[in-house]
């Protein structure tokens, strides 16, 4: 009994002397920007934690700004997803205020290879490597467009430019002017009764006129 009252006693003294010296400590506005220390960018919401102070526990804002009354001397601990965590010791001030810019160093992780098998076993994979469709490069995809049906089947619904349909009609009327003296019909002159009737005539008078020249002898 005798040295659990021992013990009570001491714990009470340690508590009171605990309490004494953190009431002796002063009191100070923390307040702070979190940054990141390679790209000097704002880190948001990160959590800052005063693990001398019953670990109390504060979030920065969206600029990673925060603020917070601490004591002197108090180890704050700033950690966030993606960067080291840190700590930061409150130093004795000559105010009531202390401001500190944090800056966090972004944590990289490098994960192990994944190498996904979407197949159950190798027959599968054999089978779907087996019925793949292979695209078509750009040379044979040159090939089939300038291939001979898809040249015709272009022509049939790409519309002509302006060169060709002035092409064509300087060709036309070149066409049409040397045409003119020739026969539009195509008559043939064998099966047509007013040339024979004319050639007839022509004959007639030919006669007329040599007999005309014996007389005169």
């Amino acid at each position: 009994m005798r040295v659990n009252r021992y013990i009570i006693v001491a714990v009470c003294v340690l508590c009171a002397v605990v309490v004494s010296n953190a009431q002796d400590r002063k009191l100070v506005q923390f307040s702070g920007v979190i940054h990141n220390a390679d790209t000097n960018t704002v880190v948001p919401y990160v959590t800052v934690k005063n693990n001398s102070y019953h670990n109390q526990t504060f979030t920065a804002n969206h600029q990673g700004y925060f603020s917070f009354v601490a004591h002197e001397g108090d180890t704050i601990s700033f950690t966030s997803v993606g960067y080291l965590p840190i700590r930061v010791i409150i130093p004795t001030v000559p105010e009531d205020k202390y401001t500190a810019m944090v800056r966090m160093t972004a944590q990289i992780k490098e994960l192990p290879m994944v190498t996904p098998y979407p197949w159950a076993s190798i027959d599968e994979f054999n089978e779907a490597f087996m019925a793949l469709e292979i695209a078509d490069d750009d040379i044979v995809v040159a090939q089939k467009n300038l291939s001979p049906e898809s040249l015709a089947a272009l022509s049939r619904i790409t519309p002509r430019s302006a060169e060709e349909i002035q092409s064509f009609s300087a060709m036309q009327n070149h066409i049409e002017l040397s045409n003119q003296a020739v026969n539009q019909r195509m008559a043939n002159p064998l099966l047509s009764p007013f040339a024979w009737g004319n050639f007839i005539r022509q004959i007639t008078e030919g006669n007329k006129s040599r007999n005309r020249l014996q007389r005169n002898r």
